[in-house]
């Protein structure tokens, strides 16, 4: 029986639970999400297909996975975002306790858009090397960004976690694996 846990759903998740826990990454992601309107579960999406060994992504691939997400993102995480957000100085705690459970909506919203996106992906080419991981995913983050965003701090940060990430994680196989605890 297939180990539930190694399906390509979680591995997205783990690997964006990871990566957003990295210094820098979630400011950096969060700035590029709400200064150009771009969508984090996409950019982690991309970033996860070229660590995970499973390549680039072409701009059809990309627009998929865009219309894959946009209704979940434009019609349930962005209005729990917004709502979340308003609710953050407000005094009263049992507020406070109802904007942690928009918050949890909001999280499970955001699993939802991943399970969608890494639904359809091809399986991981065994044995590639880090380098080439690490390629392709600043690849798949490029097309998503754009040149110019690419060159922004922003996403300095973000291929300098993705480099540290990949360094840390791959064995000597090249297999991207999760440090022991």
């Amino acid at each position: 029986m297939a180990d539930a846990n190694k399906s390509p759903e979680n591995d997205l998740w783990r690997f964006s639970l990871d990566f957003y826990s990295l210094p820098g990454t979630a400011s950096a992601l969060v700035a590029l999400q709400d200064r150009d309107g771009l969508d984090v579960n996409l950019m982690l999406f991309a970033l996860w297909l070229g660590t995970s060994g499973r390549g680039r992504l072409g701009r059809d691939d990309l627009t998929a996975s865009e219309r894959t997400v946009r209704d979940i993102r434009t019609e349930i995480v962005e209005p729990l975002r917004a709502l979340r957000r308003r609710l953050k100085e407000h005094p009263d705690k049992e507020i406070q306790d109802l904007r942690e459970s928009v918050k949890a909506l909001e999280l499970a919203a955001e699993k939802l858009a991943q399970v969608r996106l890494a639904g359809p992906v091809r399986p991981a080419e065994a044995g590639t090397i880090p380098e080439a991981r690490l390629a392709d995913a600043g690849a798949n983050l490029a097309l998503y960004l754009g040149p110019q965003r690419f060159a922004s701090a922003e996403a300095t940060v973000i291929r300098t976690a993705l480099e540290e990430l990949i360094l840390r994680h791959c064995g000597a196989s090249g297999a991207l694996v999760r440090p022991s605890v």
